[in-house]
């Protein structure tokens, strides 16, 4: 059935049986698991009278509720405490991993898996996240599963699919230097629509992709479910190889030179036939930020908000409408120069030590301005030590900034971390729906850049503004 596709080929792979012409059971190789969703699930598993199938390849972390404040104590609210303990008390019963506070690795779990090097070219990857397309950048398959789907996978280390179509989106050109994977992947769905990879494995190609290094990888794989796709790749190679090498889980000595022999082997053949082709051109793409309330509602923050009575779709006209209406905004206007309240710089799409160190870099020397509440949140306890190994912490604390613990905080919002209604939030984050940040809070998505821009301008800017005015 293979069609010379990465994706087909890792497919085809790990097929148990063939349920019927285009369902399958198919093999996972790592299931990554937190404490919002995980604790119910093993619950349901053993109400059962069920044990996991294979514990070893089960990976926990504490990410989604934990507390982030400075200085960290698991005090919050009962229900965090119970899930977090929970989880603690089921991983040691069962014998599955856990990345834990305690031992230095714990952190968000699209950070975890990657730098632990669980997250391998030719795998396959679950977790009950929809973010998980971002191992995804490694030349693995995954993607995020539903409760009862994590039942299973504990149960039998299989899970029930149906194959999807494979799309290939190739990005050409090379944007203009200050712009990042982030402003790429926004612009790549303001182009194509939050539904046009519906139903659809996507492999990001081109010259653009194949400039960026693992960690913008993975914040591009990290929105592909943005654009509708649950699966979201790139092709491994030397970058990806020279990531892996040395990781805790990856394969080590000879053994890591036989797993780069059968990695090499992955990329879609010359030949490949795609279901779908696209293609997208950032030469010269300025930096990006959103002005509405979906990822598409994506534009140059040197631009304009575009007018909904321009738009021939009245479905779309009137969604632009109403974002512009909960987002206090007006078409026409130049989003440069609003006035921000809060600016946070985390998530599993931008908190790694490349996204630190781009955002301590605008910030140097700086101040954050007095209207703004400013936090940097550590996508995991290494990325915050080698954070600090380097003086990032002293920079972001000198200039004003909330040096917070890891955790998924602001982003969903599910420990507390929220921002109030009708204030205004430049994040890093990877969703700007209504209510994601908090009930009527106004999210605009950018990269970490540009945020730490806006902390310091006390408003929306760009980096390269900033320092321009700076200089």
């Amino acid at each position: 059935m293979s069609k010379g596709t990465m994706f087909d080929k890792i497919w085809d792979a790990h097929v148990v049986t063939q349920i019927s012409e285009d369902v399958a059971l198919l093999h996972i190789d790592r299931h990554l698991v937190h404490e919002l969703t995980t604790v119910e699930a093993i619950r349901v598993l053993e109400g059962r009278s069920l044990s996991p199938r294979n514990p070893g390849l089960t990976f926990a972390t504490l990410d989604h509720v934990i507390g982030t404040e400075p200085g960290r104590v698991e005090n919050g609210p009962p229900s965090a405490r119970h899930m977090m303990q929970g989880l603690r008390e089921q991983t040691a019963r069962l014998g599955m991993p856990m990345l834990d506070i305690t031992d230095g690795r714990q952190g968000i779990v699209h950070v975890v898996g990657p730098e632990q090097g669980l997250s391998l070219p030719g795998t396959t990857i679950v977790c009950g996240d929809s973010h998980t397309c971002t191992h995804g950048a490694f030349g693995a398959l995954a993607w995020g599963i539903g409760s009862s789907e994590q039942v299973h996978v504990l149960a039998t280390q299989t899970i029930r699919q149906r194959r999807p179509q494979t799309m290939r989106i190739s990005i050409t050109g090379q944007p203009c230097s200050d712009t990042t994977a982030k402003d790429v992947i926004l612009h790549v769905i303001g182009v194509l629509g939050t539904s046009v990879a519906t139903g659809y494995a996507v492999e990001f190609a081109g010259e653009c992709v194949r400039a960026f290094d693992m960690e913008a990888r993975m914040t591009l794989c990290n929105l592909a479910i943005e654009m509708g796709a649950r699966v979201g790749m790139v092709a491994p190679d030397e970058v990806t190889y020279a990531y892996l090498s040395g990781r805790p889980y990856a394969p080590q000595g000879q053994n890591f030179d036989k797993a780069v022999q059968y990695w090499t082997t992955l990329p879609s053949d010359l030949d490949a036939v795609f279901d779908r082709e696209l293609s997208v051109d950032v030469e010269g793409l300025e930096p990006i930020i959103t002005w509405g309330t979906s990822p598409e509602h994506a534009m140059a923050i040197t631009g304009v908000i575009p007018d909904p009575e321009n738009t021939s779709d009245a479905a779309k006209r009137q969604g632009m409408r109403s974002a512009l209406e909960y987002m206090r905004l007006n078409p026409g206007q130049s989003l440069a120069g609003t006035p921000v309240d809060h600016v946070f710089i985390g998530s599993c799409a931008n908190s790694r030590i490349s996204d630190l160190r781009a955002a301590a870099h605008v910030v140097r020397g700086k101040k954050v301005a007095a209207s703004v509440e400013a936090w940097v949140v550590p996508g995991s306890l290494p990325v915050k030590f080698q954070a600090e190994r380097e003086g990032l912490d002293e920079i972001f604390r000198e200039a004003g900034f909330q040096w917070r613990e890891p955790g998924c905080s602001m982003c969903v919002g599910a420990n507390g971390d929220m921002v109030s209604a009708g204030r205004r939030c430049v994040s890093t984050s990877n969703r700007n729906f209504v209510g994601r940040q908090g009930p009527g809070a106004l999210t605009h998505l950018a990269s970490p850049a540009t945020a730490a821009a806006c902390a310091i301008a006390g408003c929306i800017t760009s980096s390269s503004s900033l320092l321009e005015s700076a200089a």
